[in-house]
Order: C-alpha cells, then structure tokens, then sequence
C-alpha cells in the first residue's frame, strides 16, 4: 500500500496515516472487504513505530472505517459510500527524491506515562457497573469539594501509603493539578502578591503563578533541594512552592533540616507552603523507602497538591489537595466559579478503584515495568558515555538528569540531536533567575517510551554528542 509520509511536516504522522487511509476508503482506492497490511509490514514499508500504525488502525476500527477478528487481520469495513474528496496535492519533486528512512522523533520528554498500561477494560467495566449502580441523585450537580466517596477513599489511601492524616473534609478534588496550582493562586492573592519558587521550575508553572498577579522570586535548588538558607526575611510572601519528595527537574530530596526550616518559615511570616507531588516521585519510588510528606509537619500551613494523571492517564483530569480549614471558604467561592465541581462519574469510579485495591495493584506493577525501562536507559548511557557523566535523580519520578562532564547544551547541539530523531531537553532552560549553572544537564524522560526506541535515541544521542567532539568547529563554550 503506497502512503508518502512527510516527516518534515507540522502534523504528526499518526494524523497523516489516519488521513492517508481514510481517503483512499472514502475514494475507492480500497474496497470494502480488502485486507491491509499487517502493522508489522506497514511499519517497516512506512519506517514508523509500529505503535504508529497500531494507534491509527484502533482509530479508524472505532470509527468503523476497519474490521478486525484474532487470525484474519485487519479489513475494510462493509457499507461504507464511495464519496468525492479533495485530494492533498503532494510535491511531486520530493516523492521523486531518496526516501527518508529516519524514524519519528524519539521524545524524551518527561513525566509522560505510557498509555498503553491504563487498564482500559477494567475501567470500562468498573466505570459500567458503578454507573448503573449509582442512584439518580448522582447525577446531579455535585459537591463543590468532590464526591465524598473519592474523599473518603484518598484520605484513607495517604495513611496507608504515605502515613498522611488528613480527614475527608479536607481533601478538595480538582480537574488535575494544573487547576489546583491555579485557584490556590487566586485563594492566597488577598492582600500578598509575592510567590516563592524553586529555581530551576518547569516553566508553566512559572507562568502560571505570573499570570495570577503574583511578583514572582526563585530560590536556588541544589542536590539537597530548595535552599532554605536563602529565604527572604519578607513578610509579604503569600505562599512558597515546592516539590520536595522528586525535585522537579534535578530529583533531589528535601531533608528534615529544610522541611522544617521552611514551615518554620511560613509560620513566622504568615504564609503558606504548596507541596507538588508533580511526578509522583512519592508514588514512583525505585531506591528506598517511601519519602514522608512535608504536609504531615504542619496541616495548617502546607497544601499538599497532587493528581492521578501519571499513575493512571492524563485524559481523566482527577486530581486532590490537602487545604486548611481556614482556606475552603475561599476555595468554594473560587471553584464554583471556575467549573461548579470537577466531573463527578469519575470520581465515583475512581473511589471504588481505590477502595477495592486495583489502585494499589495497578502503582505495584507500573513501578516494576517502569523501573526497567529507568535501568535500560542508565545501561545505555553508561555504555555509550563511559566515564563522561553522571546520573542525578534517579532514584524516583519518571525521568532521570544526565549531568555531562565535557558537553554543553547549546541550542545549535539540541537541533543537531533534534534533526537527527531525538529531543532531549537542557535543564537550562527550565531555569529562572539562576541561569548558568545547568548547561551540562539534560532532563531524559523514559516511561512513555519502548525499550527500541530508549537504545535508539541513546544512540542517536551519542552519535551527535562524539561527532561534535571530533569536530575542530564545534564550540562547547
């Protein structure tokens, strides 16, 4: 089956072999009945991941462009109507030209699960059953605060996991954590405009907490986290944000010295701590034992935020905070006006997830495959950069920080990587105030990826990272 892929294109080329076929079904260039290639064929004949092709043959099934059964592979879909399409006009001069036989770019982009381990049938059974159990009053308008079911199952969840008390009344369940950030923001503006943050940050949370009104200052993050020590004696800091079990991006750990130094902090200067569980690096723990929570030092000052769209699937938009009594009021007021109360079947679903173990299960089992795909990247890196880096963070989280001896990673290195199929992403930029000190790093995430594609991007990796070394025109400046 003869598709042209451009791989220089703005579309993705999942988007572009979904549009390819479908218009030759919708054209009469394949009838109905006729069998396509199996995704191993196309894969090779297209040199895209067979995942690729995998995703957009389930996308059309569901759309009922294809069939499928165990044995007899894939076909075109009876009573489909032949109709006349505007055909995409090709450049006739790049189809004549060599193929490029370069695969789609390898991503290393960081805490992105792999969605091929949600437990879609489960959750579609469970999602069934709990639906029709439900009596009509659940699907009414819901609790501002959540449905308290999901309250109940999470706050019971943090003590035997975590060891966190905190009663049901003060679990707040929100549309991800994004969301959560965001109406804290607005909670704690009234009479502060001044925020706090760990530096180097990912950037939209950065942005976030600006957007918001806030005059925004970043404390230098070291091996040990936020450097408490370099605190302002200020009082009008309204709240500090932090992610002290999986420092984002570095993966360092906060120790008690600092944990109390910073509710010490907070107390004397009337504000808050955010606690971001971002990364899951309490739940992704691969060395150790669990990490404790900075929120079980003092319930009253720290917030702790966190959400399920890395253990289980960004597209439920679930997550849950920890808020002081003393902050509901503001917090009802703000989130009703931002979307009355998060999508409550879910939250149904999700607590009787929790309550019946299959959360538990589910944490147990990503753990170890993700765990294998952190040791086959630091394998490989370690084959192809013998004695030329060092690891930091990889003891949690779903990525790891390559920190090189000799190699700077200017924007010219990161195209070159970039052309040749692989995206790494400099710690640098992810720097606020203290810009300078990370340009030897790289954040290598490894959970969405399969275990072809992290040799294969290491390699790509040390191919253009060697080649430049050899190169008297490089400049490691």
């Amino acid at each position: 089956m003869w598709i042209a892929l451009d791989k220089n294109s703005g579309i993705s080329l999942k988007r572009q072999l979904h549009s390819h076929i479908k218009e030759m079904i919708l054209g009469g260039n394949i009838s109905s009945g006729e069998r396509l290639p199996s995704s191993r064929t196309l894969s090779k004949q297209l040199c895209v991941s067979r995942n690729t092709v995998l995703e957009v043959y389930e996308q059309l099934a569901a759309e009922g462009f294809l069939e499928g059964e165990r044995g007899s592979g894939t076909v075109v879909a009876t009573g489909i109507s032949q109709q006349k399409r505007t055909v995409y006009k090709r450049d006739r001069t790049a189809l004549s030209a060599p193929f490029d036989t370069k695969e789609e770019t390898i991503d290393f982009r960081s805490g992105v699960p792999d969605p091929s381990l949600f437990p879609r049938k489960e959750w579609g059974k469970l999602y069934s059953r709990v639906c029709a159990a439900l009596p009509p009053s659940a699907f009414r308008y819901s609790n501002f605060a959540g449905v308290w079911e999901l309250r109940e199952s999470i706050s019971r969840y943090l003590f035997r996991t975590r060891g966190i008390e905190c009663p049901p009344k003060n679990v707040m369940i929100i549309s991800g954590a994004t969301q959560g950030l965001a109406l804290i923001a607005r909670i704690l503006s009234d009479g502060k405009n001044k925020a706090i943050v760990e530096d180097p940050i990912h950037p939209s949370i950065l942005n976030l907490f600006s957007s918001e009104g806030y005059s925004v200052s970043g404390i230098e993050a070291d091996d040990k986290g936020i450097n408490t020590s370099l605190l302002p004696a200020d009082s009008d800091v309204s709240f500090i944000y932090t992610t002290p079990s999986h420092q984002y991006p570095l993966g360092s750990i906060l120790p008690i010295q600092r944990r109390q130094s910073l509710v010490r902090y907070a107390s004397d200067n009337d504000c808050y701590v955010v606690e971001s569980d971002y990364g899951n690096g309490s739940t992704f723990r691969f060395e150790g034992p669990p990490i404790s929570s900075l929120h079980e030092l003092n319930p009253d000052r720290v917030i702790y935020v966190s959400s399920f769209s890395k253990i289980l699937t960004p597209a439920l938009r679930l997550g849950f905070m920890l808020l002081p009594d003393k902050l509901v009021p503001g917090y009802k007021a703000y989130k009703m006006n931002a979307d009355l109360h998060s999508e409550s079947l879910s939250q149904y679903v999700m607590a009787e997830f929790i309550n019946s173990g299959r959360l538990e299960k589910h944490t147990s089992k990503i753990n170890k495959i993700y765990n294998q795909k952190r040791k086959q990247l630091i394998a490989e890196l370690n084959a192809k950069f013998p004695g030329e880096f060092h690891i930091k963070g990889q003891t949690a989280g779903l990525h790891v920080l390559a920190s090189f001896f000799e190699t700077t990673f200017t924007e010219d290195l990161i195209r070159r990587i970039s052309s040749c199929g692989a995206t790494v992403y400099p710690v640098e930029d992810f720097s606020f105030q203290n810009r300078g000190r990370h340009r030897n790093e790289i954040i290598m995430g490894y959970a969405h990826l399969h275990s072809s594609e992290i040799t294969q991007g290491v390699e790509i990796l040390e191919r253009v990272i060697h080649s430049r070394a050899l190169d008297p025109r490089s400049d490691f400046a």
